[in-house]
């Protein structure tokens, strides 16, 4: 039998949509844009390191495979800490508190990767490791934070466009990365006529450099906001105890009035841990699910982004490195990832947008993750034929972009924050989204090295991916639908005693 809900978290169930809404939409996706351009910017300037730091390499721009591992990595595993360390310090000193630590971290070390200064190469790649990954430790915080605090602020009724709203600004974010390169190397070829090759490859040290900086001005612009956000009121409420105090912080940002009189709220329950019998036997199932999906998706995701420039290289989509200067391949690289984000990513990413809370998170991830296998066993079975035809590699290859992101890149970011009790909402969120960068990690450094031309396992890569998906479609079977219900009513918080042990079932929610 489940309790009444608190007053406050009805009114913000059945809260109409309105500015608030559309404000913290944009501050919170700020963060991901600026997540997204700082994680996947580095494809668009790695073969230039190559070139300016390693010029005797050949092909042309070809980085050492540990350097370009640890150069492309690293930021992964800083993410993968932060998400880790934010999500749990979300639970404990709330969501506010630590919001803003998250972006001021991403805009100091964007602009200190820049300043990768050193009298030798082997300087200038540990600088630029060492601070991409605190630059990816800043990311990871703002995984668990920002799905937690839109998930906390939303209606439940269009809860899941709102969350999906949040990480589609990654689709613009990596399509600025394209962008900023696009404008940065086309201003420096201007000038590059008539000069000699040592002060041609002066001024390509100072292209990579800007590109990788530009990431710390979306921060800085979204900071000020960040810091005006009230603590959510599920946060206050259900785990701070005060539901006084989270009526009157949602009475100002709703603009209604809502009366609560239950003040400091007690409760003679004793409450479970995380690592608890009671947790495994409530949520086990469902962490799984959150966990292993992710986990699967981001193996390939992050591979498809990371070693694109190889794949458009493959199909004669780019030139080959020796016909090309430094600074025109990185133009014709972000061209390259221009073109891929406005055809399939970012159309992706908005289609979830608009059809998941009609058609539910459940449906949407079993379609992406099975028309992402799909199209990459197409593309492996009749690899030989479409590495002669570009154009249909291309557009398979666009294809699982779109499923990705019309798919599991946004469920699994989505559902993590619908599931959990309040107080293990964010750390449940930090384990998930942690599990997906390791699976970025083993598809950065896995299939970074069967990419490689001089290994010549391309073929080989995409097969691999595409079983990574087949398992990720079997693995959603384990996460239940949370369309149209209350927080409270996924993660059970308003069950009475006898019924805290139920779980929520397919049979129950689908």
């Amino acid at each position: 039998m489940a309790k009444k809900q608190l007053d406050v978290l009805t009114a913000l169930d059945a809260a109409k949509t309105q500015w608030y809404h559309f404000t913290a939409i944009v501050i919170a996706g700020m963060g991901f844009f600026t997540d997204a351009y700082d994680l996947f910017c580095i494809t668009t300037v790695t073969k230039l390191l190559g070139r300016i730091y390693y010029p005797h390499n050949s092909p042309p721009g070809l980085l050492p495979r540990n350097v370009l591992s640890a150069v492309t990595g690293v930021a992964l595993c800083g993410t993968l800490a932060g998400q880790l360390f934010f999500g749990y310090m979300g639970d404990k000193l709330g969501r506010k508190k630590v919001y803003g630590m998250t972006l001021m971290l991403m805009g100091v070390c964007s602009i200190a990767q820049g300043l990768s200064f050193s009298s030798n190469r082997e300087g200038v790649m540990v600088t630029l490791c060492f601070f991409r990954f605190w630059l990816g430790f800043g990311i990871g915080g703002d995984y668990p934070l920002s799905a937690t605090i839109m998930s906390e602020y939303a209606n439940k009724k269009t809860r899941g466009a709102f969350l999906a709203a949040v990480f589609a600004m990654q689709g613009f974010g990596i399509l600025a990365g394209g962008m900023v390169a696009l404008i940065v190397s086309a201003a420096f070829r201007k000038y590059e006529r008539g000069l000699s090759h040592t002060q041609i490859s002066h001024q390509a040290d100072y292209v990579w450099r800007f590109i990788l900086m530009f990431g710390a001005l979306p921060a800085a612009l979204t900071f000020y906001w960040r810091m005006k956000m009230p603590e959510t009121a599920r946060y206050t409420a259900l785990v701070a105890k005060n539901a006084s105090k989270a009526a009157a912080d949602m009475s100002r940002v709703l603009k209604v009035d809502i009366e609560e009189n239950q003040g400091k709220i007690q409760s003679n329950e004793p409450e479970f841990r995380l690592l608890s019998v009671q947790f495994l036997r409530r949520h086990g199932q469902h962490l799984l699910g959150t966990t292993s999906t992710w986990f699967l998706l981001d193996i390939a995701f992050y591979s498809q982004n990371l070693f694109q420039k190889e794949m458009f290289a493959a199909v004669g989509w780019i030139h080959k490195s020796s016909t090309m200067g430094a600074i025109h391949e990185v133009q014709m690289i972000a061209w390259a990832q221009v073109r891929i984000a406005m055809v399939s990513i970012i159309p992706g990413y908005w289609c979830t947008v608009f059809l998941i809370d009609r058609i539910g998170r459940f449906v949407i991830q079993l379609v992406g993750f099975f028309f992402m296998s799909f199209f990459m066993f197409v593309l492996t079975i009749k690899f030989d034929y479409f590495k002669d035809n570009g154009i249909g590699f291309i557009v398979l290859y666009a294809f699982t972009f779109f499923f990705a992101n019309f798919g599991p890149n946004s469920t699994t970011f989505i559902v993590p924050a619908e599931l959990f009790p309040a107080r293990f909402r964010s750390t449940c969120h930090g384990i998930s989204a942690a599990m997906g960068k390791l699976g970025a990690i083993v598809g950065a450094f896995g299939a970074g090295y069967l990419a490689d031309p001089k290994q010549g396992h391309l073929k080989t890569a995409l097969t691999i991916l595409a079983f990574t998906n087949a398992l990720g479609f079997v693995f959603t079977l384990l996460v239940p639908e949370t369309n149209g219900r209350s927080l409270e009513e996924i993660s059970g918080e308003n069950d009475d005693v006898e019924d805290k042990d139920r779980r929520i079932s397919h049979t129950e929610v689908l």
